[in-house]
């Protein structure tokens, strides 16, 4: 499975906050990618000019792999106790950062921002 579902599944589980829908067919995300049926704890960071905005962590791996990378996802945009909650033209600039805790080690990758800044 690409490591970049993970960080597509962080994005649109925001998306769906921003605009109000659910847009996530959870069902054919497991069937796809059966991995995502596999407990793991995660951290969602989210960054905006790579100055951290939002993070979320699991404490322990109690979760689907799918439900937690959802869950901690919409914390860190909306509900991170240090921050305000995360603007539409915030989340277009942002770049979203996903760690995994797995068996073998800590994995880690991030995107970069929907839009780009040309300034």
């Amino acid at each position: 499975m690409s490591r970049s579902v993970l960080l597509q599944l962080a994005r649109d589980s925001i998306q769906e906050v921003i605009q109000a829908q659910r847009t996530i067919d959870k069902n054919a995300l497991l069937l796809e990618h059966p991995l995502l049926n596999e407990k793991i704890a995660t951290t969602v960071n989210i960054y905006i000019e790579d100055e951290l905005k939002g993070s979320a962590s699991s404490q322990s791996a109690t979760k689907s792999l799918l439900e937690d990378v959802i869950c901690n996802a919409k914390k860190s945009a909306f509900e991170d106790k240090n921050s305000t909650p995360l603007t539409c033209a915030e989340y277009l600039n942002c770049s979203i950062e996903l760690l995994l805790e797995t068996p073998d080690g800590l994995i880690s990758e991030k995107d970069t921002p929907l839009l780009k800044n040309n300034s």
